[in-house]
């Protein structure tokens, strides 16, 4: 299946990454042969300046410790390795979630494999929500950012439920949900998600979501 748009963008984002680090790597290299060269320069003035005065008579001093070598700038692994991360995370708006969706009259989903008494459960209230992320009144791509760190840190922490407000879209034109939809779009592409309905009237009905995440990674 053709990668979407977005997700051909956030690979070329990539690869531009790599490109950098590359480019860092090249330029210590080029900085520890620059060094390399004038620590020998120094030697062969030192040298020559011995030539010149003849033989000499060392002055008595005290043993001195010899001083390592300074090390060089750690390379931030762990940073890089981040940003390649969300780089990969990237959330599509084109990705087709037609199929994927409960055809019920709240559009719920639910991971192949898990069972429809997890969406029967989670609309009935059965999990208890932990956390919430209020989306409402933010624009796409500050609400998709906010949405995946939200669920990346909610995973991290071990939460099962959480409930994502987005909204009913009365005040956007023509009053309709425009982040509903989006919504579902990213919660289908993060692997975190194993299901997700609608909130019932008392949690937030059509303008919130009831998202169950995976067990976390021990």
């Amino acid at each position: 299946m053709p990668l979407p748009p977005k997700a051909i963008k956030s690979l070329a984002d990539l690869k531009t990454l790599q490109h950098t680090l590359a480019e860092q790597r090249e330029r210590e290299a080029a900085a520890a042969a620059a060094r390399a060269a004038a620590e020998k320069k120094r030697l062969a003035e030192q040298d020559l300046f011995a030539r010149a005065i003849g033989a000499t008579q060392p002055l008595r001093r005290k043993a001195a410790v010899p001083l390592a070598p300074e090390p060089p700038a750690p390379i931030p692994v762990q940073h890089q390795l981040d940003e390649e991360r969300v780089l990969r995370e990237s959330l599509s708006d084109e990705f087709d979630v037609t199929t994927l969706l409960d055809a019920d009259d709240a559009m719920s989903f639910r991971r192949p494999g898990i069972h429809t008494d997890v969406t029967r459960k989670l609309r009935a209230g059965e999990w208890s929500i932990q956390r919430q992320i209020d989306l409402h009144g933010m624009r796409s791509d500050e609400a998709r950012e906010a949405l995946g760190a939200f669920i990346r840190d909610a995973y991290k922490q071990g939460l099962r439920c959480v409930r994502v407000v987005h909204g009913k879209g009365l005040g956007s034109p023509g009053r309709q949900p425009v982040l509903k939809a989006k919504v579902q779009r990213w919660l289908i592409q993060k692997s975190e998600t194993l299901a997700f309905v609608q909130a019932k009237p008392a949690a937030g009905g059509a303008g919130a979501l009831l998202v169950l995440l995976a067990p976390a990674r021990r």
